[in-house]
């Protein structure tokens, strides 16, 4: 692309950017929404708090939660879902936690994905 046509579509972009600027300013929701703001950033100001002390007064169990969250690897990648499937016919029972496990993937050739996914029985961390 020639620098006289990026420039264009820049300046295209710039415009688009600008329209969709101008009609968030109008919603009436985001000035709602603006304000709430503004109110709580003085409320917190005033009492001298941070957010996460305002979120651990309206909701105590929030840190419980984020403890309980899946903890990453090294490579920054959570652990995936074990999801269990159980054969209605058979009682075979496959645990996996991906979708290329060579017995769930012969269950979905045979009988069809949505099939096979209805037989999920339950899902672990």
């Amino acid at each position: 692309m020639s620098l006289l046509n990026e420039y264009f579509q820049k300046e295209q972009q710039l415009k688009q950017l600008q329209e969709d600027l101008e009609r968030l300013q109008k919603d009436q929701r985001l000035k709602s929404e603006l304000d709430l703001k503004d109110k709580l950033e003085a409320l917190m100001k005033e009492f001298n708090k941070r957010p996460a002390d305002i979120i651990a007064l309206l909701d105590p169990k929030a840190e419980q939660r984020a403890a309980k969250a899946p903890a990453t690897s090294a490579t920054g990648r959570r652990k995936r879902r074990l999801k269990i499937y159980k054969h209605p016919k058979t009682g075979e029972v496959i645990e996996t936690r991906g979708g290329n496990h060579k017995g769930l993937r012969s269950w979905k050739d045979e009988f069809g994905e949505e099939t096979v996914e209805s037989w999920l029985v339950r899902t672990e961390d």
